[in-house]
């Protein structure tokens, strides 16, 4: 009784989900993901069970012989739906013969589409080519698809949840999880418009460290960095960057939730001085 992307960025090292539906809390069922393993998506009457067992599957099996595997004993099997992406980024599907129309999968390469209960076919086709045509990261393009399938039709029967789950090697908050995104909106009557929102808010607080962009602090920068520190509560009366001035903007930023882009070095990253509007 959904839509959703399953899908790999190889180079990235991601693997992630992408889901809506006329389902209350779509994204606390469908989406499973593990780093440098793979991801699935079980949904229609979905048995979740496919989840952690489909994780553990893609651990040491391609993803044709995970779903072979995990439908194979299920007397429910006609009634589920799943899309599996492996490590190498190679897609399979299943769709049930018995899934409400319409019901359907469409693979491509490092990616799989699926869905049922949709306004038809070209809800699949239309996530596809937002997928492919989105040039951003992995949670750009499974959010590019989500909306354009959203946009195709999506569930016949309207909407009420969206979710992304992204995973990474060392991709969560400080490095300390590989969970890079892991978003939901459970209840809402537009829930991809307001899961893209959320997504841009998550890309400020917790980026990719990779695409983080630091400037040098000179003496100049370091003057308006402690005009606007003082400007907002932080009192400093530096006019270089001393240890009185980063301890400022240390606890600027953790105020702020930003901390992800601190920098222990002599530089500050160009989101934080466009966040106390400082141009560089």
């Amino acid at each position: 009784m959904t839509f959703s992307i399953v899908a790999a960025d190889l180079d990235a090292g991601e693997w992630g989900v992408a889901v809506a539906s006329k389902f209350l809390a779509a994204g606390s069922v469908v989406p499973w993901a593990r780093a440098g393993v793979g991801a699935l998506a079980t949904q229609a009457y979905a048995n979740i069970g496919y989840g952690p067992a489909g994780l553990d599957l893609l651990e040491r099996r391609p993803a044709s012989e995970v779903v072979d595997r995990l439908i194979a004993p299920d007397d429910g099997r006609e009634h589920r739906q799943l899309g599996v992406v492996d490590a190498a980024g190679t897609g399979a599907a299943f769709t049930g013969g018995e899934c409400t129309e319409w019901a359907g999968h469409l693979i491509g390469d490092v990616y799989t589409c699926q869905g049922n209960i949709l306004t038809g076919a070209d809800v699949l086709r239309e996530m596809a080519g937002a997928f492919e045509a989105e040039t951003a990261d992995l949670t750009s393009k499974l959010l590019a698809a989500l909306a354009a399938g959203d946009g195709a039709g999506g569930d016949r029967r309207g909407r009420q949840s969206a979710a992304v789950l992204v995973v990474r090697t060392g991709g969560g908050y400080l490095g300390e999880t590989d969970v890079a995104v892991d978003l939901r909106v459970d209840d809402h009557p537009a829930p991809v418009a307001e899961l893209a929102r959320l997504v841009s808010i998550h890309g400020m607080l917790f980026p990719n460290p990779a695409t983080l962009d630091f400037v040098e602090v000179d003496e100049d920068l370091a003057r308006r960095l402690a005009s606007a520190l003082s400007e907002r509560g932080f009192p400093v009366d530096a006019v270089s960057y001393s240890d009185q001035l980063k301890g400022a903007l240390f606890s600027w930023i953790g105020t702020e939730n930003l901390e992800m882009r601190w920098s222990e070095g002599a530089e500050v990253e160009r989101e934080i001085l466009r966040q106390l509007h400082i141009e560089v």
